[in-house]
This record gives structure tokens, C-alpha cells and sequence, in this order.
């Protein structure tokens, strides 16, 4: 009679636990059904979770070698000097600038391929060597951005102008200029570029929204 409790105890037990384990499954199924995740499913989502944030990784570090960021960890000792000598360059960059203004995408390209003329003629021998090491960084993302500008669409143009930004400011951090200059501020791209006039006139948006942005500071 003991014998036959235990054996009914036993019994019972295991019916619970297939009553648990089937109530599980139901709620699986049930969950599954109402698009709820499954523990197996929370891990092959954080897989290629993961396998898209590498990726995601990947394209934004090709970016910035292709369009660049590399001027964001520069540092750079500021020249106040008024250096004529970088004024074609700086007039290279402006004429990009008001090509993207005008929505003009061949007088941005026209304007790309004086910069590169500009870089190419520039005499480096006046450079200590510090200067150097700086300039030499600064021009190799601005001359990939400038030849970029020169074969891209305009909204491409417009991208790689961005980075060409920094990097012009940069290189009249390092060397100064004579020229008066306004670094302006998109708000809407969070990003600044350069002009020779206290308007406002916006080369990432063009005639879409040309005032938007305001003067940040005035060089010279």
C-alpha cells in the first residue's frame, strides 16, 4: 500500500511537471504568435544586432577615410599672421563654396580643380617643420575631398564639402590669411563653412533654404 502512494506520488509529480512544461510551451506559441520574442529569438536578434552595429562600424570608418574626419583630432597651434600666401587656396575653397550656393554643380567642380592647382603650386619651402607635418596632413584630406567635388553629383559635392570645411579652417589656423573671412554655422547640419561676405548664404541646402545659418565669428 506504501508502495502503491509512492508510486501514485510519483505519478503525480511527473503530471505536474508535463502540465508545467506544457503551459510553457502554450505561452511560447502563444507569444510567438502575438510577435513576442522566444529567448532563442532575443539571441540570434542581439547576433545580428551586433553583426549590423560591426557593420554599421565598417561603412562609417570607410566614410571617414573616403569623406573624411580626420581633421577632427588635429591640433593645431593658431597663427594670427596675415599670410598671403594662402590665398589662392582659400579662393579655390570660395569658389566651391558659391558653386554649391548656386545649386551649380559644374562651377563646384570648376572650383575643386583650382583648389588642387592651388595646393600644387604652393610653396612649402616657407614652412617650418612643424608647419610641415601639419600641412602636409591637412592637404592630403583636402585634396581626396576636392577631387571628390570634382567627378561627384552636387549632393556628393556637397557631402565631401563638409570635411573640405574643416579643412581649409585648419589650414588657415596653421598659416594664417589676409583675406577677411566668416566662419557661418548650419544648424540644420550641424556643420560651419567659410565665406567673404556677412550674408548668409547656405552651400549645403542652396536656393532649398540659402539664409539658413547665422556668422559665427569673423576672421580678420
Amino acid at each position: 500500500m506504501r508502495k502503491l502512494k509512492l508510486s501514485m506520488g510519483v505519478l503525480a509529480i511527473a503530471f505536474a511537471a508535463l502540465t508545467v512544461m506544457s503551459c510553457k510551451d502554450n505561452k511560447k506559441e502563444h507569444d510567438d504568435s502575438d510577435g513576442h520574442h522566444t529567448e532563442m529569438d532575443s539571441e540570434v536578434n542581439h547576433m545580428e544586432m551586433k553583426n549590423e552595429s560591426e557593420e554599421h562600424h565598417h561603412e562609417d570608418a570607410d566614410d571617414e577615410h573616403d569623406g573624411g574626419s580626420a581633421a577632427e583630432s588635429r591640433d593645431i597651434k593658431v597663427s594670427t599672421q596675415k599670410n598671403a600666401a594662402t590665398s589662392a587656396i582659400i579662393d579655390g575653397y570660395l569658389q566651391i563654396k558659391n558653386g554649391l550656393v548656386a545649386d551649380n554643380k559644374d562651377n563646384a567642380a570648376k572650383g575643386g580643380t583650382a583648389l588642387l592647382a592651388a595646393f600644387s603650386n604652393f610653396d612649402m619651402s616657407q614652412l617650418n617643420e612643424e608647419q610641415h607635418k601639419s600641412y602636409m596632413d591637412i592637404v592630403e584630406d583636402a585634396k581626396e575631398q576636392a577631387e571628390h567635388i570634382v567627378k561627384s553629383p552636387i549632393d556628393h559635392q556637397r557631402e565631401h564639402f563638409e570635411t573640405l570645411s574643416t579643412d581649409i579652417s585648419d589650414l588657415i589656423a596653421l598659416l594664417g590669411t589676409d583675406k577677411t573671412l566668416y566662419q557661418d554655422y548650419c544648424p540644420m547640419k550641424k556643420v560651419s563653412w567659410l565665406s567673404e561676405t556677412k550674408d548668409i548664404k547656405n552651400p549645403f541646402f542652396g536656393s532649398e533654404m540659402l539664409t539658413c545659418g547665422s556668422v559665427k565669428k569673423q576672421i580678420n
